[in-house]
């Protein structure tokens, strides 16, 4: 693997990191925000519904990502194939004029003797 795809890839991984972790802070926000709504519970209960809160909102993001990570392979499939379609067309047309300008240039200069 060249240098520059690992420091990208090594980037990208800590970037996910990263925003994975504040996804859990924010639910551990959540979480605590709901529960202080919640005055009569114990300390205990408390932290029980923190956490059942925090893996449920954890799960969720986890469903979501996979999600649009599969969305996202799906769309680069379908933009590649799609590019690929393009160039070739584009390849097509450009040796179609080539091909008829080099006919039409050789056909002027052998009526022109």
């Amino acid at each position: 693997m060249k240098p520059d795809k690992e420091s990208a890839r090594g980037l990208a991984q800590v970037e996910g990191y990263l925003l994975w972790n504040a996804e859990v802070e924010e639910a551990r926000r959540q979480a605590r925000r709901f529960t202080d709504a919640l005055p009569w519970l114990t300390t205990a209960q408390r932290e029980d519904v923190e956490r059942v809160y925090e893996a449920d909102r954890m799960e969720a993001c986890r469903e979501t990502l996979t999600r649009i990570a599969g969305r996202a392979v799906e769309l680069r499939g379908e933009y590649t194939a799609r590019y690929d379609r393009l160039r070739a067309r584009c390849v097509a047309w450009t040796v179609l004029t080539v091909g008829t300008v080099g006919g039409t240039c050789t056909a002027l200069t052998l009526i022109g003797r």
